[in-house]
């Protein structure tokens, strides 16, 4: 459930404004992208394979890359394609998953 909210409140948060122009919600977006990976790194191993499409390694290390910030400033710009590109089909694998 937890990667779920954490769908809700990025959506919530890209309602209220641009992320690449306002950094209170770039913050935000980001908080809740990290809650996101790291819940789905405590996923249990035979639910990986439901939705096997998701990049669940990718993600696990998005984690890492959005809590020590390797890269320095992460590009508000990848941030929104990242949520755009990726959020939705990572919540229908959830919404199966719980629905198993």
């Amino acid at each position: 459930m937890h990667i779920l909210d954490a769908i809700k409140k990025i959506r919530d948060i890209q309602s209220r404004g641009d992320l690449t122009k306002d950094e209170i919600l770039y913050d935000a977006a980001l908080r809740n992208l990290q809650t996101l990976s790291e819940a789905t790194q405590n996923l249990p191993e035979t639910k990986y394979s439901i939705c096997g499409d998701v990049p669940w390694k990718e993600i696990s290390g998005f984690r890492n890359i959005l809590v020590h910030n390797y890269i320095g400033n992460i590009d508000s710009l990848t941030i929104v394609s990242v949520i755009e590109k990726h959020l939705l089909p990572l919540e229908k694998c959830i919404q199966t998953m719980l629905s198993k």
